[in-house]
């Protein structure tokens, strides 16, 4: 952070521009990946879409496909992908997106038109799904979580999909919440994701109590506003945290169009089958 100031004026501080638009895992967990079975290598990835209204103002979910499909991940999570008022209507063509993108969304059972659960989508491809759970989360304002239980490229995973409150004590609740449900019976991996509304790292962030399993907590890439992207408000976390070998922010002329969020994105080394995370 810089520091200016003039004659006259207070004190005025400016943000430096983010440096940090990607983590990768250091040697040693590099290595110590490298000494177990062989893996099984996904690309995964989180989108707050903004109802497919973008910068300009305009209502546009052929970008946000356009997005998605040069982002290329096997699994993906949106938020923000229905209507939050009304009959809560998707806003993608979803036949579209599969034929564009080969990525399908995982079913849910809902009164409303949507896609999704309390606007969170998981698609896949390469896989079925085995299992899913619709949580309703705790706090002032109505939000909720998607877990889906996914074979994907002949993997089983765990994928939980959030989009947590912007007040701090509800997102304090509703990760214990997330923490309480998303432990599978099978010792599949599991990997959380979303726009979690958190900046902060450490003690004082409302996902501390995701440590020390879920990881890793220091791959905040600021990815919001999308312009200038400054707070890192989306992320991906997995357990076992060393399953995850990169993050990284999706950056193009179009995803800082498309949406006021930018995608991110991460590498996934999934474990040998004697080698489960539980």
């Amino acid at each position: 952070m810089l520091e200016f100031e003039g004659r006259g004026l207070r004190r005025i501080r400016v943000l430096r521009p983010p440096q940090m638009s990607s983590w990768t895992r250091d040697i040693a967990g590099q290595q110590a990946l490298a000494s177990t079975p062989p893996a099984t290598e996904l690309r995964i990835a989180s989108y707050n879409i903004h109802k497919a209204v973008g910068r300009d103002r305009r209502f546009d979910p052929d970008r946000i496909i356009e997005v998605i499909r040069q982002i290329d991940a096997d699994v993906v999570a949106l938020q923000e992908a229905d209507q939050r008022f009304g009959e809560r209507a998707g806003l993608l063509d979803l036949g579209r997106l599969e034929r564009r993108t080969g990525l399908k969304p995982v079913p849910v059972q809902s009164a409303w038109q949507g896609h999704g659960w309390h606007g969170n989508v998981v698609l896949f491809r390469d896989g079925a799904v085995t299992a899913t759970r619709q949580l309703v989360l705790p706090g002032v304002e109505p939000r909720g979580a998607l877990i889906a239980d996914l074979t994907v490229c002949g993997a089983p995973i765990r994928v939980v999909a959030a989009h947590l409150g912007l007040l701090r004590h509800s997102r304090s609740r509703q990760v214990e919440t997330l923490i309480a449900a998303s432990k599978p019976a099978d010792g599949r991996p599991i990997f959380l994701m979303g726009d979690l509304n958190e900046w902060r790292v450490g003690k004082k962030s409302s996902l501390h109590g995701l440590a020390p399993k879920f990881g890793p907590l220091q791959a905040a890439i600021p990815s919001f506003p999308a312009r200038f992207p400054i707070w890192a408000l989306d992320r991906i976390v997995a357990y076992p945290a060393e399953t995850i070998t990169q993050v990284q922010l999706h950056d193009t002329d179009l995803s800082r169009l498309a949406s006021d969020h930018l995608p991110i994105k991460a590498v996934v080394h999934l474990p040998g089958e004697d080698r489960q995370a539980h």
